[in-house]
């Protein structure tokens, strides 16, 4: 199957460099909204037969105006959410940020034993996206979008596909509404289809001065 993976519009947390991982989460910025509506018009001819979100209020809020414009009904998969911010939850200091990131970069480069300060580890928070992407694949349609979040976009997908080095996606930065697909199964192995880094409904919808920590590289 192919699976479109799309992060989610612009947040608040995401414009002043905020970890924000708790379930429900925040909506969108005025400019995530924009972001989320220019998504039909991107992917009308993507061919997309079923629509997944995390249980962050982002994701749903950012599929709302695809959905409608495609007649589907997203399903909610929680294994789909942000990776766990614990004891960083809500701080935007320099050393909380860079702890955060030096983990994930640590479970790319195949350190997934180890655990974000107050959360899950590496080894979880696969095993828990793993389940959620089983579930799409398990629907059965040949081509799924996934609405999801930079850091677990990011790392899950360039550990899974074949064709990349496992710390790709830290190299790579990934806009709000960027879009990372992926094609294949677990049982024959995932490849990297694309990486559009840019949100894709054009270059007005970026936000240059956003201190987004999930967003850059790493």
């Amino acid at each position: 199957m192919r699976l479109l993976l799309i992060r989610h519009g612009q947040t608040p947390a995401n414009v002043n460099g905020v970890l924000d991982a708790e379930v429900p989460g925040p909506g969108l910025t005025e400019l995530g909204q924009r972001q989320a509506d220019a998504l039909p018009a991107a992917l009308a001819d993507r061919g997309i037969e079923r629509l997944f979100v995390s249980s962050m209020v982002r994701t749903q809020v950012t599929a709302a105006p695809l959905a409608a414009a495609l007649g589907l009904e997203p399903e909610v998969l929680p294994g789909l959410r942000e990776i766990e911010a614990g004891d960083l939850q809500g701080k935007h200091d320099r050393t909380s940020v860079q702890m955060y990131i030096s983990t994930v970069h640590g479970w790319s480069a195949g350190d997934r034993a180890s655990r974000m300060p107050g959360a899950e580890s590496g080894d979880e928070f696969f095993a828990r996206y793993d389940e959620a992407v089983r579930h799409v694949v398990a629907s059965g349609v040949g081509v799924a979008a996934a609405f999801s979040h930079g850091a677990a976009i990011r790392t899950w997908a360039s550990a899974v596909a074949q064709n990349t080095p496992d710390e790709f996606g830290t190299q790579r930065h990934l806009e709000n509404t960027g879009i990372v697909e992926v094609e294949g199964s677990f049982e024959d192995g995932w490849r990297l289809v694309d990486w559009e880094g840019e949100p894709v409904g054009g270059d007005e919808l970026i936000d240059r001065t956003a201190q987004d920590p999930t967003g850059e590289r790493f």
